[in-house]
């Protein structure tokens, strides 16, 4: 998770495969899609 100023403004998502090696990593950026992710 990346904050600014108290603000979410991007959250990380990983897929670890069997041998703990990372295969897919996403991002989200989507002001919208963040609403859930406010700091309190």
């Amino acid at each position: 998770m990346v904050e600014s100023d108290g603000r979410i403004e991007t959250v990380f998502a990983f897929r670890v495969a069997d041998d703990d090696r990372i295969t897919h990593i996403w991002a989200v950026r989507n002001p919208d899609k963040l609403r859930s992710w406010e700091l309190t």
